[in-house]
């Protein structure tokens, strides 16, 4: 059997997934699956949840040998189960800690915006949503998310425009709320994530949801649209 490419651990109440496929840590299908099946496991009522990549990456977006089969079958339940996460952790009942192990590029990124914070290694790492650099467009069920993270003064040029911004850049751009040294990386991650778990259950849980409620509809609409066009309902 193959090594999984997410794992996850425990260390008191708090979740640990970790991204390792040894290369860009793609999103692929089974990058996808797996997390889908790891977050299943972990509480919604009680501690906080973090995920991280290998050193140097957290991800460079969906897998794109994928993507370049031309086969839209593999493709569309690729993406679906993309949007589909994205939906879960943005909406998740405990808190998230994205520690940013890397580059944070594509889906990588909308991963670590959907975290409620962002805690990036320092080196010379960059966050970037190159979508439309590459020939593709944005679609709601994304920019929904980018519209409640990216600062405004930003928007056109971190989305429109896909610029490309350090780690450092990245706090006031929206996509990172804090930069911490090699050394001490994964010390801040656990004291932020165990701090954050102390929000008590179901307040945090119902006051997130009662902010989000606009948002995550649009999200929701937009994800039933995308499989009834596909046929992924069927």
């Amino acid at each position: 059997m193959a090594d999984p490419i997410a794992t996850l651990s425990k260390e008191s109440d708090i979740s640990i997934i970790k991204l390792d496929d040894g290369k860009a840590n793609a999103f692929s299908y089974d990058m996808l699956s797996q997390v889908n099946e790891l977050l299943v496991k972990v509480p919604r009522d009680s501690g906080a949840l973090v995920i991280t990549g290998r050193e140097g990456l957290f991800s460079g977006g969906f897998d794109l040998k994928t993507l370049a089969t031309g086969d839209m079958e593999k493709i569309t339940k690729m993406v679906q189960l993309g949007y589909n996460l994205l939906l879960e952790l943005f909406s998740f009942d405990r808190p998230i800690v994205a520690a940013v192990s890397g580059h944070s590029i594509a889906l990588g990124l909308f991963v670590t915006c959907s975290a409620d914070y962002r805690i990036a290694i320092d080196g010379k790492y960059v966050c970037q949503a190159n979508e439309v650099r590459n020939n593709m467009d944005i679609p709601t069920q994304i920019m929904e998310i980018l519209k409640a993270r990216v600062d405004k003064k930003y928007f056109y040029p971190a989305v429109y425009h896909s610029d490309a911004y350090s780690v450092q850049e990245s706090i006031e751009v929206g996509f990172i709320d804090e930069v911490v040294s090699e050394d001490q990386f994964m010390e801040r991650v656990m004291e932020k994530a165990k701090e954050l778990a102390t929000l008590p259950h179901p307040f945090y849980a119902n006051t997130k949801k009662t902010a989000q409620d606009e948002v995550r509809q649009k999200i929701v609409d937009a994800i039933e649209k995308y499989e009834n066009l596909t046929g992924l309902n069927k």
